[in-house]
């Protein structure tokens, strides 16, 4: 195994400093996968880009969790499922989607449910994604930008998922208590 450094503003490169102080300013802290990737300022920089675009997507933070959990949860992110309950909570969405998310059950809101099967089907298929899928997201009320916006987040989570399972990224002490861990582990 690799160990990788937390980054904080006095060992992060001179490239990465003004990165980690943004997330400080966004965050209040620097969650420890911008820590992680501070090592690869271009990483940092394209995940807070990635962020950022996803917040100002045309996705309600319902839809925005829905999307983050739905691929968090597939990929197995020991990190980003935790966080990303706290972000949850702190954007407001109602804790029995967070839940029904975490534990892989279907959301009682079919727009939801249509936008949690459309972006585990986009991920279990690497993209591709037949006509039905592509339909069924359609007559949920969703439109050619938001099957777009799909791939935006999913591409976010790509980074973030992928970094903590290489880096074995240690959960924030704010996000501890959502602790999880994927069924059958």
């Amino acid at each position: 195994m690799t160990d990788f450094t937390l980054h904080t503003l006095d060992t992060a490169s001179e490239e990465a400093k003004p990165l980690l102080e943004g997330s400080k300013k966004s965050f209040g802290m620097i969650p420890n996968l911008h820590a992680v990737m501070a090592e690869a300022p271009g990483l940092l920089e394209g995940y807070q880009t990635l962020h950022r675009l996803v917040l100002e997507s045309s996705f309600n933070n319902d839809e925005k969790t829905v999307v983050w959990q739905s691929v968090n949860v597939e990929h197995g992110c020991h990190y980003c499922v935790p966080a990303h309950s706290g972000i949850a909570r702190s954007m407001d969405v109602d804790e029995a989607i967070d839940n029904a998310l975490r534990d892989e059950k279907p959301l009682d809101d079919a727009k939801l449910e249509a936008l949690r099967t459309f972006t585990l089907n986009v991920v279990r298929n690497r993209g591709n994604v037949d006509d039905s899928a592509v339909q069924a997201f359609f007559d949920a009320g969703y439109e050619k930008r938001q099957l777009l916006e799909v791939v935006l987040v999913v591409s976010q989570k790509v980074m973030s998922n992928y970094v903590n399972h290489i880096a074995e990224t240690p959960i924030d002490e704010p996000f501890k208590k959502f602790e999880w861990s994927p069924k059958g582990s």
